[in-house]
């Protein structure tokens, strides 16, 4: 009985076994089917890619993603060839052009004939994305800037538009290009040729030149880039270029390094800036300058993303040196210029044009044609205030932080010797605080404010004249000066217009001007009572004698640009002067009368003021011997009826003058804001 279970168990075991096998031996069998079946079709594939397939197929589904990324319609009308079984795989597109943004117009952008890609495959594993090669043939590029600052070279949609940004190329090839740049904001049309087929610094084949010409504001504009050799390019080895810029009178030379090729937001150069007025490089940079004379300037440059900084400026404007720094910071979409510059030695002249004026030092051949054209015409017109419109777009469209040092200064009509100029520029509102102006004794400091928000502009002036003396003011360092003691003076004017003269011609405010006390030659006291006999001689005879000055005070109020006077008061030891008149800053022209009686007895004195009449740039004095008519006639007449001796009657003077109550004047003075302490 055992035995035959013995048996059984042993049949079941073979035929559980045989079962088993036969299972594997299956499962193998479809393993095999399927392995082969996948390799099969793709041996398939890899046949019908080798021997059927077309890359043309892939043109359409290539031109839709190039110009979804770009955000522009994107086309390929001719042979699209791939070199695939590479480590540095290849692709050639021929037609390739790219599309304009909407509003730029249904031209093409780019039109390419041949481009060629190379990508090196190892580095896409490192995550770098290298280029070996590209080469582009007989490329057709058209750059547009619209004035609110829409440009074609940014891609995206609305505020996200951003340059395109190249990966790293290894060899540039760009044969016979040509660019067309159209940047109506700044008044660009530029019509160049770019290759990478010549010579750089007479070194090997290979480097990159962009040449050509153009206009910027309607003058000629031309631009000559010469890059190093497009061999062997390396994000880790600085690339070299030399540029130079022309437009119009304008010239910017420059020799630099880009430290990783193509990417233009970070570069450093040498500049050597040159031309007629520095105002002028706004259409270059878009950032607004002052005007100023002829310059030739250098001075190290670095560009990193938005911001630029200009380092150790050395040079000169006009007849005067410039050093300092400079920087532009534009990452908040409005250039903000930071400068701190300093003059060893400043010809004052040479500040003129920056209240649109002309220096006179200089012949009209070395200005610019605007500068020799203003001051042909205040010379003709002999003026002294400028007309220059103020270019109210440019103040609006950048914000300053300027501060300007003047160690010693040159000027043939103040004795100015040294200057200190801080300027704030806020959309579009200018502050000069301080303004201030070394004398040998004494400064002139104050306020000056420009507010060009509004339509029209409006500028105040509030200016303070403390301790000068008047010595250095008549006689500029001359012995034996006519007048001496110190000088207190205050001006506060506002006016509106967009030039110097218009401000002037509508301003009102107050102008007064005080000597607390001093000395006078004797000789002018005395003609100021026309004391023929005594100022005649002493005049004749160059007496340095003095009379004291015991006070004189002037105080204008201007309104509608006429400073009428409300006081003039001159009270010397021997005459007591008042006078009147007024000052016109629409026409430039003064008419002012000084009468004075004398404190003392005097034989022969006619009763004729002294006048200062003409033109405020260069005014007359005299004497109204009209006003002295009346005088003569009754002498006339006393010596026809009484007697030839009576003649002298009407000249004699009895000396009743008295002295003015110079406290009160100071005190007046005081309250009116001059910079003078009232006397007890």
């Amino acid at each position: 009985m055992a035995n035959i279970l013995d048996r059984r168990a042993g049949a079941r075991r073979v035929e559980l076994g045989a079962r088993r096998s036969l299972g594997v031996r299956l499962r193998w069998s479809a393993k095999t089917i399927w392995t082969a079946a996948v390799s099969t079709v793709a041996l398939a594939i890899v046949l019908f890619f080798l021997f059927a397939f077309q890359w043309n197929w892939l043109r359409g589904p290539l031109a839709h993603e190039i110009g979804a990324r770009l955000h522009r319609q994107v086309r390929i009308t001719g042979d699209l060839s791939v070199r695939l079984w590479s480590w540095s795989p290849s692709a050639t597109v021929a037609g390739l052009t790219i599309g304009e943004p909407s509003w730029a117009g249904k031209a093409p952008m780019a039109e390419i004939p041949r481009l060629t890609v190379s990508l090196r495959i190892p580095e896409l594993f490192k995550g770098r994305t290298l280029l070996p090669v590209v080469s582009v043939t007989r490329p057709e590029v058209r750059l547009m800037r619209l004035q609110d600052g829409r440009a074609n070279w940014n891609f995206g949609v609305g505020g996200a538009a951003r340059p395109l940004k190249l990966p790293e190329i290894q060899h540039l090839v760009i044969d016979k290009g040509h660019v067309v740049v159209d940047d109506r904001g700044r008044g660009l049309r530029f019509d160049g040729v770019i290759s990478s087929n010549e010579t750089f610094r007479g070194q090997e084949r290979g480097a990159l030149e962009l040449s050509g010409q153009g206009a910027l504001r309607g003058f000629p504009f031309g631009a000559r880039i010469s890059g190093g050799p497009m061999l062997n390019l390396s994000s880790a080895r600085p690339y070299p270029f030399d540029a130079h810029l022309r437009a119009g009178a304008t010239q910017v030379d420059a020799a630099g390094v880009i430290p990783h090729p193509f990417d233009l937001d970070r570069f450093t150069a040498q500049l050597h800036l040159r031309g007629e007025d520095l105002s002028q490089l706004y259409h270059l940079t878009g950032v607004a300058l002052p005007a100023t004379p002829p310059y030739d300037l250098r001075a190290a440059f670095a560009r990193n993303g938005r911001s630029v900084v200009l380092r150790r400026l050395q040079g000169r404007f006009g007849e005067s040196d410039l050093s300092g720094s400079v920087k532009v910071d534009d990452r908040g979409g409005r250039p903000l210029l930071v400068a701190d510059v300093v003059s060893r030695r400043l010809k004052f002249g040479d500040l003129a044009p920056v209240i649109g004026g002309a220096p006179r030092n200089l012949g009209s051949r070395t200005l610019s044609p605007a500068q020799a054209a203003m001051a042909a015409k205040l010379h003709a017109e002999q003026r002294l205030l400028p007309d220059t419109r103020l270019p109210l777009g440019r103040v609006r469209s950048t914000d300053a932080r300027i501060t300007y040092r003047a160690q010693t200064v040159e000027s043939a009509s103040l004795p100015v010797q040294r200057l200190l100029i801080k300027a704030r520029l806020d959309h579009g509102l200018l502050t000069v605080d301080p303004l201030s102006m070394s004398l040998p004794q004494g400064d002139l400091s104050g306020e000056v404010r420009l507010d060009a928000r509004s339509s029209v502009p409006r500028e105040t002036v509030d200016l303070r004249l403390a301790n000068a003396r008047l010595q250095d003011l008549l006689a500029r360092g001359k012995a034996n000066p006519p007048m001496e003691g110190v000088l207190q003076a205050r001006a506060r004017l506002a006016g509106a217009g967009d030039s110097v003269r218009t401000a002037a011609a509508n301003s009102d405010g107050q102008v007064t001007l005080v000597v607390p006390s001093g000395a006078i030659r004797q000789s002018l006291a005395e003609l100021m009572g026309i004391d023929v006999g005594k100022g005649l001689f002493m005049l004749l005879g160059k007496s340095q004698k003095e009379t004291p000055l015991r006070c004189g005070v002037i105080d204008f109020r201007d309104q509608g640009g006429v400073l009428s006077t409300q006081q003039m008061v001159l009270d010397t030891g021997v005459v007591l002067a008042t006078g009147s008149g007024s000052i016109s800053l629409k026409d430039e022209t003064v008419n002012l009368r000084l009468a004075g009686k004398p404190k003392k007895f005097r034989l022969i004195r006619i009763a004729a003021p002294i006048t200062m009449t003409g033109r405020l740039a260069k005014p007359k004095f005299g004497v109204d011997v009209a006003a002295a008519a009346p005088q003569v006639g009754v002498a006339a007449l006393l010596g026809a009826l009484v007697s030839p001796l009576a003649v002298i009657l009407p000249f004699v003077a009895p000396g009743l003058a008295h002295d003015a109550n110079c406290a009160a004047l100071l005190h007046d003075a005081s309250a009116k804001g001059a910079p003078v302490r009232a006397r007890g």
